[in-house]
C-alpha cells in the first residue's frame, strides 16, 4: 500500500512563514539603519526573488501557446437531432430518406450501429421520437444546449491547435445527437465528430435512476457528464481516432500510450484544467502530483509496469473510482497520470519531435529509456 501522504508543501510554506515572521524584527532594525535608499534597494531586490521563486515554481513542462488566431475555423454545428425529433410521423420514409441523404456519411452509422434498426422500420423510429420518456429527454437537451455558441467557440479553438499540430489532418466537423444514453462522442469519416447531448445533461440529471444497476452511471462518472467536460471529452474521441491502440498489452505499452493522449489533449486544450481533461476532482489532481514518486515506486514494487494481467491493471488505466492499493483520496486511471509524465519528461527531451513522430514511436520501453523519467519526490 502507498503510505498516507504527508501534507509537504503545507508544512514548507508553514517553515517558510515562520522564518519570515521571526526575522521581521531584524528587517526593520536594518531598514532604520541602512536609510531609504537601502530600503528601496531592498524592495528591489525581494521583488526579484519572489519572481525568481515563482518562475521556480512553474510547472517543468512549462511551454509557450502558439498562436493559432490564423488558422480558420469556423465550424457550424449540426443539430442532426432537431432534424429526427421533428420529422412528420405520418410521413416517417420521406423523413427519414431525407435526413440519410443530409446526413450521407453520419446517418448510416447512427441508423445502422448506434441504434442497430434498419430504415425501412420507419414505425420504430416514429415510436422512438414520440415515445413520451425519450421526447422528454430531447426536450431536456434543447433547454440545456439552446445556446450552443460558446461550445462552438471552445471546439474552433481546439480545432486550430488540432490543424497547427495536426496539419495534414482534414478541418473536423461537428453533429449533435441523442441516443437514449449509449454514446457520448465518437468519430467518423474524416475526423468528424458526433456528440452525443444526452450523456451532458448535467451531474444533478437523475441518471442513476434511470438505470439503478448500469455501472457507467456511477457518481464518479456522472460528475463529469456535463457541458464543462463536453469539449474535452469531444476531443479525446478525436485524439483516439489519431492515435489508435496500443502497441502491447502490458502496463507499460498502455499507461504511455494513454499518456501520448492526455499529451496531446493538453496541447489541444491548453486553457482548460487539468481536472477536466483527466475526470477528476482538483483535490484528485493535486493528490496526484503530490504523489507521484509514490506511485511509481508501487507500481515497480508490485512488478505491475511489465504486467499484462488485465484484472492486475485494468483500474490503473480504464475508468474506476479508485487504484487498488493506493490510498481513497487517490483517482482511478493513475498509471495513465504517470505515463502522461514519463511522454512529458520525453518531449522535453526531444522538442523537435512532432506529434505525427510521438505516436510512430510504439516501443514504450524505448520511449521510457529515452526520457529519462525521474519522477518528482
Amino acid at each position: 500500500m502507498i503510505p498516507q501522504p504527508e501534507n509537504r508543501h503545507f508544512l514548507e510554506i508553514i517553515a517558510g512563514s515562520a522564518y519570515f515572521c521571526c526575522c521581521s524584527g531584524k528587517i526593520k532594525d536594518y531598514y532604520s539603519m541602512i536609510g531609504i535608499k537601502g530600503y528601496l534597494f531592498s524592495i528591489f531586490f525581494l521583488i526579484l526573488l519572489a519572481l525568481s521563486l515563482i518562475s521556480g515554481c512553474r510547472p517543468d513542462d512549462y511551454r509557450e501557446i502558439p498562436d493559432v488566431s490564423d488558422i480558420p475555423a469556423d465550424i457550424s454545428i449540426r443539430r442532426f437531432e432537431q432534424e429526427l425529433f421533428n420529422l412528420d410521423t405520418s410521413r416517417m420514409e420521406a423523413g427519414l430518406a431525407g435526413l440519410e441523404e443530409a446526413y450521407p456519411e453520419f446517418a448510416p452509422i447512427f441508423f445502422g450501429q448506434v441504434f442497430r434498426a434498419p430504415l425501412a422500420d420507419t414505425s420504430f423510429y416514429a415510436g422512438f421520437i414520440t415515445h413520451p420518456s425519450v421526447r422528454h429527454l430531447y426536450d431536456t437537451c434543447q433547454v440545456v444546449f439552446e445556446d450552443m455558441s460558446g461550445i462552438e467557440a471552445e471546439l474552433e479553438q481546439a480545432f486550430r491547435f488540432f490543424q497547427y499540430y495536426f496539419p495534414g489532418e482534414a478541418m473536423p466537423t461537428v453533429t449533435t445527437f441523442i441516443s437514449e444514453y449509449t454514446i457520448a462522442a465518437f468519430v467518423y469519416g474524416k475526423n468528424d465528430l458526433a456528440v452525443g447531448l444526452d450523456l451532458f445533461l448535467g451531474e444533478t440529471y437523475p441518471y442513476r435512476q434511470i438505470e439503478p444497476n448500469n455501472p457507467a452511471f456511477s457518481s464518479y462518472l456522472t460528475r463529469t457528464f456535463n457541458r464543462s467536460h463536453l469539449v474535452s471529452k469531444s476531443i479525446q474521441a478525436l485524439i483516439d481516432g489519431v492515435a489508435g491502440a496500443p502497441s502491447g498489452n502490458r502496463l507499460l505499452d498502455i499507461m504511455v500510450h494513454n499518456g501520448k493522449k492526455l499529451y496531446t489533449l493538453d496541447l489541444l486544450l491548453p486553457y482548460a484544467p487539468d481536472s477536466v481533461k483527466l475526470e477528476v476532482t482538483p483535490d484528485q489532481v493535486q493528490w496526484l502530483e503530490d504523489n507521484e514518486l509514490e506511485m511509481w515506486a508501487y507500481l515497480l514494487k508490485e512488478e505491475l509496469v511489465y504486467s499484462s494481467n488485465w484484472q492486475d491493471i485494468r483500474k490503473l488505466v480504464d475508468y474506476s473510482p479508485n487504484s487498488p492499493g493506493m490510498p481513497p483520496q487517490a483517482p482511478g486511471r493513475t498509471a495513465n497520470w504517470i505515463g502522461w509524465q514519463i511522454v512529458k519528461a520525453y518531449m522535453k527531451k526531444h522538442p523537435e519531435a512532432s506529434l505525427q513522430q510521438l505516436f510512430a514511436l510504439t516501443d514504450a520501453q524505448a520511449l521510457l529509456d529515452e526520457s529519462r523519467y525521474k519522477p518528482k519526490r
